[in-house]
């Protein structure tokens, strides 16, 4: 039975993972923390990670960035390995995040669904054909109105899929707002919508002369990064430290 420590147990996702893991035979939530706590659950939850003493396996973080500097020294500390879920880090902490790895087990995600990462890798594939022919290529993403960070971490992991295969030769565009110019041609432009309870929407535009080719994911709900987050705690909690990620926990399912 794999022992978890829920970090931001009383968010969205938090929640989800709590419900899911009820129903999994092979692992238990032994502790949550959240600062925003009503009872509801049916584990102890402190309001910050450094006063938690209960022991677990690793943890699972669906919290906010703030919150990320405090849950890496923490796992760093107790030796826990611990699946990163949490987006729109700075650069000094994703610093931090591979001078932990080097300590931890981390597997850090922008998003923990199998059909998002299927994508990233068509993305990729198509990127090869159709870049040298002139394509360019922009980033649609839509998300429910209360997402802090815009564009999402999968639009721009998505992106960076792509500019793996040319050296980073990509540059990101996040706002044209009072640009009167030609977009360039090694450029990546990045639309983000928020509104309502739109769960993830992300399109991929290819656009040529005269045809474009869209590769697209929607997410109806929630539970699909809930079920890869777990999966991903799974596989996780007894390995070495080092970077892991979420192609390698899909590898293994197979």
């Amino acid at each position: 039975m794999i022992r978890i420590i829920m970090h931001g147990c009383n968010g969205r996702m938090g929640q989800v993972i709590s419900r899911l893991v009820e129903e999994d035979t092979e692992a238990t939530i032994v502790a949550g923390v959240d600062p925003f706590d009503n009872g509801k659950n049916n584990y102890p939850v402190f309001s910050d990670i450094a006063k938690c003493d209960i022991e677990g396996d690793v943890v699972i973080d669906f919290s906010n960035a703030k919150a990320v500097d405090g849950l890496l020294a923490y796992c760093v500390k107790k030796q826990l390995p611990v699946v990163l879920c949490t987006t729109g880090l700075s650069k000094e902490q994703l610093e931090k995040v591979e001078e932990a790895s080097r300590e931890v087990a981390v597997l850090r995600s922008a998003n923990m669904s199998l059909g998002i990462n299927l994508l990233m890798d068509l993305v990729k594939k198509a990127a090869k054909v159709l870049a040298d022919e002139g394509f360019d290529i922009e980033v649609v993403e839509k998300h429910h109105r209360h997402k802090l960070d815009a564009p999402s971490g999968t639009a721009i992991a998505l992106a960076d899929s792509i500019n793996e295969e040319f050296d980073g030769a990509y540059h990101y565009e996040f706002d044209r707002t009072g640009k009167r110019q030609e977009r360039d041609d090694k450029e990546i432009g990045f639309s983000a919508v928020r509104g309502g309870s739109i769960v993830g929407e992300h399109d991929v535009l290819f656009a040529g002369m005269d045809e474009v080719i869209t590769l697209s994911h929607t997410a109806y709900s929630r539970d699909i990064f809930g079920k890869g987050a777990l999966a991903a705690a799974k596989f996780l909690y007894d390995k070495k430290a080092g970077r892991y990620t979420m192609t390698e926990v899909i590898a293994q399912k197979g």
